[in-house]
C-alpha cells in the first residue's frame, strides 16, 4: 500500500464508454403522477430511447434499481403518500452501492424544492430539472450528463478494475491541469486516497477543493480524513463548524455520529443520529444506526419502534441490514414473545438461504436460534450453540458487532435466570479481543449493562490490556526493546487484540536499529495486524459495507 505524497506521473488512458448518443441506453422513470410519467416517457422515446421502465412507487423503484442496471434514471423529488423524496431514494442507493457511477441520475422538481434538489446536485445528483421543463431542456441534461461519463471515462475503468492507485493519479492530474469536471475528478480522487489509507493526502486535497469551491461536501472530506487518520477530536471541530453552517446536511450529521462512537459519547451519538433520521425520515440505513444504538443503550421502546420502522420499510431489500432482526429477537425474547422472536428466525433463515456462504448472517441465525432454545427453557441446547460459537472468539473474521451480539444475549440469559457456566470465560475471551480503546471497552460495559458482573469482568479486562502495554513500554525504555515487543506479541496473537499489536507495530518503528532480527520480527507483526487489525474492532452499527456517509461509491 503505497504511503508516498501524491504523485501526478499517469499512465496513458483510453475511454471505454459510449459517447452522449442515447439511443441505446436502458432508463428507468420515478413519478407517483401517471400523466408525469407518460410525458417523460413521450420525450425519452422522441430522443431515441426504447429500453425505458417506469415505476410509481419507490418499493417498485428500489426492486428495479436493485436488480437492473440502467444507463439514466430520471426522479420525481416528491412522492405522493411517503415521507421519502427522491434525493432520500437516491442518497439510500449510494450508500448501498447499488447505483454505479456510470448511471445518469436527473431529479426533476417544483420551484419550493429547489435549494434541497441543489444540495443533492453536490454529493450524488448529475442533473436536475425545474417544473414544468421542455424536451429540449431534458435532452440538453442528459446529453451532457453522458457526456461528463465519457470525459471521466478512463478514471471510472481504473476504479472497475480495482487499480485504485491508477485512478486516483488520474484524478489528481486532472485536478492539477484543471481540466473538464475537474472537481467532480478531484472529489473521486478524495475517495480513493482514504480507500488507500493515505489520509493525510485526502486531508489536503479535500481541503485545497474547500478554499477553491467553499463546497460542503469538501468540508466533509475534511472531516472524514481526520476521524479515518485517528484525530477524532479534530473531526468533531470541523464537523460543528460545518453543521452551523449546514444543519440540514444529512451526511455531515452521519460523519458526526461516527466520531461520538469513536470518542465514547454514545449519548450524543443517539441524539445525532435521530436528527440524521428527522432530516430523512424514509432512509432505511439511517434508521437502523439509530434503532441500533438505541437497543444498546437500553431505550428499548425507541428501538423497537425505530426498527420495526427499517424492517417494514426495507427487509426486502438489499439496503436492509439483518443485524436489526437479531436485536428484534433480542427485545421479543426479553419480552418473552415467542412468535415475534419465530418471525425474526424465520426472516433470517430466507436471508441464509439466499446467501448461504456468507458467515456473518451464519452466525446471526444461530444466535437467534440460541435465544428461541432460551424461550423454551433449554438451557443445554444454547450452551451447545454458544459453546460451537465460542471457537470463533479468536477468528480474524468475528469483528466487534458478533462480540456484541453475544454479549447482549449472554446478559439477556442472565437477567432470565439461565446463567451459563461458561459465561465468564466466554466474556473474558471476548473483552480480552475487543477491549481496544476506551470507548469499545465502554460499549462492550454497556451491551451487558443489566448484569453488573458482566460489566465488571469487562472493565477488570481493559485494565489488564491498558497494564500489559504500559509495562511493555516501560520494559522497551528501561530493558530490552526486543522482549518487550516479542512479548506484545505473544499476548497480541494469543487474544487477537489490536492495540496490543498496533503497540508492538509502533515500537518496531521507532526501536528497528536496535534489534538485531529486526526484519523477521517486523514480518510476524506485519503477518499478525493483517489477521486481526484489519477487520472492524471499533465501535459500529450494523454492516460496514457500502459507500461512507458523505462518500461517492467507488463502483463503475
Amino acid at each position: 500500500m503505497s504511503k508516498h505524497p501524491i504523485s501526478l506521473t499517469l499512465g496513458q488512458a483510453r475511454p471505454n464508454l459510449p459517447d452522449s448518443d442515447l439511443r441505446h441506453c436502458q432508463a428507468l422513470i420515478i413519478d407517483t403522477n401517471q400523466a408525469s410519467r407518460s410525458l417523460l416517457r413521450s420525450m425519452l422515446s422522441d430522443l431515441g430511447l426504447q429500453n425505458i421502465v417506469q415505476a410509481a412507487k419507490i418499493s417498485d423503484a428500489r426492486r428495479a434499481l436493485e436488480t437492473r442496471t440502467f444507463d439514466v434514471v430520471i426522479c420525481d423529488y416528491h412522492f405522493d403518500g411517503s415521507d421519502m423524496t427522491g434525493a432520500d431514494l437516491l442518497d439510500d442507493m449510494r450508500r448501498a452501492q447499488l447505483l454505479p457511477l456510470s448511471t445518469v441520475f436527473v431529479m426533476v422538481t417544483a420551484e419550493a424544492s429547489y435549494v434541497k434538489v441543489a444540495e443533492a446536485a453536490e454529493s450524488a445528483l448529475d442533473s436536475y430539472l425545474i417544473k414544468p421543463h421542455t424536451a429540449n431542456a431534458l435532452a440538453e441534461r442528459l446529453h451532457l450528463a453522458r457526456h461528463r461519463k465519457v470525459v471521466l471515462g478512463p478514471i471510472f475503468e481504473a476504479i472497475e478494475q480495482e487499480q485504485y492507485e491508477l485512478a486516483m493519479q488520474r484524478c489528481l492530474q486532472r485536478f492539477h491541469d484543471r481540466g473538464e469536471y475537474w472537481v467532480y475528478a478531484a472529489r473521486l480522487g478524495g475517495e480513493l486516497l482514504l480507500r488507500l489509507e493515505r489520509h493525510d493526502d485526502a486531508r489536503k486535497l479535500f481541503e485545497a477543493l474547500s478554499e477553491t469551491k467553499a463546497l460542503p461536501w469538501a468540508k466533509l472530506g475534511i472531516a472524514r480524513a481526520q476521524l479515518d487518520g485517528g484525530h477524532p477530536k479534530p473531526a468533531r471541530n470541523t464537523l460543528e463548524s460545518l453543521l452551523s453552517e449546514n444543519p440540514g446536511f444529512a451526511d455531515a450529521w452521519d460523519v458526526m455520529g461516527r466520531a461520538q462512537l469513536q470518542s465514547g459519547d454514545f449519548e450524543s451519538a443517539l441524539e445525532t443520529y435521530k436528527q440524521a433520521v428527522a432530516l430523512t425520515p424514509a432512509s432505511i440505513s439511517r434508521l437502523q444506526k439509530a434503532g441500533m444504538l438505541a437497543f444498546y443503550l437500553g431505550h428499548t421502546e425507541e428501538a423497537n419502534r425505530v426498527l420495526e420502522k427499517a424492517t417494514s420499510l426495507g427487509l426486502s431489500s438489499k439496503m436492509y441490514d439483518h443485524q436489526s432482526l437479531v436485536m428484534l429477537a433480542m427485545l421479543r425474547l426479553a419480552e418473552r414473545d415467542s412468535r415475534g422472536l419465530l418471525r425474526c428466525l424465520n426472516d433470517l433463515g430466507h436471508a441464509v438461504m439466499k446467501r448461504p456462504y456468507e458467515p456473518r448472517l451464519q452466525r446471526m441465525k444461530l444466535l437467534v436460534e440460541a435465544m428461541d432454545m432460551a424461550l423454551n427453557q433449554r438451557p443445554d441446547e444454547v450452551t451447545r450453540i454458544l459453546g460451537g460459537m465460542s471457537r470463533e472468539f479468536t477468528w480474524p473474521d468475528f469483528d466487534f458487532e458478533a462480540a456484541s451480539n453475544v454479549l447482549s444475549l449472554l446478559a439477556r440469559l442472565h437477567d432470565m435466570g439461565m446463567a451459563l457456566p461458561e459465561a465468564d470465560e466466554w466474556i473474558r475471551i471476548i473483552a480480552l479481543r475487543f477491549c481496544t480503546s476506551k470507548a469499545s471497552s465502554d460499549m462492550l460495559a454497556i451491551t451487558v449493562q443489566a448484569a453488573e458482573e458482566h460489566a465488571r469482568l469487562i472493565a477488570q479486562t481493559y485494565q489488564t490490556i491498558t497494564d500489559t502495554a504500559e509495562k511493555a513500554l516501560t520494559h522497551a525504555k528501561s530493558v530490552s526493546a526486543e522482549e518487550a515487543i516479542r512479548s506484545l506479541l505473544a499476548s497480541g496473537s494469543q487474544t487477537g487484540n489490536a492495540k496490543l499489536l498496533d503497540l508492538s507495530d509502533m515500537m518496531m518503528n521507532r526501536y528497528r536499529a536496535d534489534i538485531p532480527e529486526a526484519e523477521a520480527l517486523a514480518e510476524q507483526i506485519t503477518a499478525l495486524r493483517e489477521q486481526y487489525c484489519r477487520h472492524v474492532l471499533h465501535v459500529q452499527l450494523g454492516s460496514t459495507t457500502g459507500r461512507q456517509a458523505g462518500g461517492l461509491n467507488l463502483r463503475k
